[in-house]
């Protein structure tokens, strides 16, 4: 049996301690017993922004990503973006960022170094409340994978997000035809239902883990502004 190698810990503000671990030629984020993300398990992240960009009716979108991991959406998400578009990553743990440019920085590459990604050390609702009040501008795009789905285990603040006024706002803080994408590991009607309560037509789609349509089924909601 491979044992797990912990790499490193980091504190979540206002919620639990994060493990980043070493199984064999695998990297593991685990809150407490629980695996959050690895390297094996990619896919349904990807597809997060695949899907979302495929939706968008602009070639230079400006998406807002809730959520750093291991940064597969984001590459993900520079892979299928024209060069005109831009990204601005949400990541209220310091030492994810740090990860990324050390212990995982052969996963990372140089996406950090690409003048379309700007990273920000703060919490995702910030951001969404400064399009809705204008101080930026309004996204095209909105991609939430900063939790397990909508029911904020990882932090308690996560779930004003999922709330039917933190839905609207997201709404607000989105451009015409604008999407917001949110990833779970699992369905959940109740959230559907807060989706299409909230002002947004509702697609949700079930996605695999890995590849060839092996691993856990996530779903993935693409909620698109009218």
């Amino acid at each position: 049996m491979i044992p797990r190698e912990t790499i490193a810990t980091a504190r979540i503000p206002g919620g639990d301690t994060l493990t980043l671990v070493k199984h064999g030629g695998d990297h593991v984020v685990m809150l407490g017993r629980d695996e959050l993300m690895g390297t094996r398990m990619r896919f349904s992240e990807e597809q997060l922004a695949e899907l979302t960009i495929a939706e968008l009716e602009t070639d230079a979108p400006r998406l807002l990503i809730g959520g750093y991991g291991m940064g597969f959406t984001l590459r993900a998400a520079l892979a299928r973006m024209s060069e005109r578009g831009s990204v601005t990553v949400a990541e209220i743990v310091p030492e994810i960022v740090e990860w990324a440019k050390g212990p995982l920085a052969h996963l990372t590459g140089d996406s950090l170094s690409d003048p379309r990604v700007h990273i920000e050390l703060c919490d995702v609702a910030a951001l969404i409340d400064d399009a809705v009040d204008g101080t930026s501008e309004r996204w095209d795009a909105i991609l939430l994978d900063v939790d397990n789905g909508p029911d904020g285990i990882v932090r308690d603040g996560n779930e004003r997000l999922y709330t039917r006024t933190g839905l609207a706002r997201a709404r607000d803080a989105l451009a015409p035809a604008g999407v917001l994408a949110v990833w779970s590991a699992a369905p959940d009607p109740k959230f559907a239902r807060r989706l299409k309560d909230a002002g947004f037509v509702v697609d949700e789609r079930t996605v695999r883990a890995r590849p060839n349509n092996k691993g856990p089924r996530h779903t993935i909601w693409f909620a698109r502004r009218p």
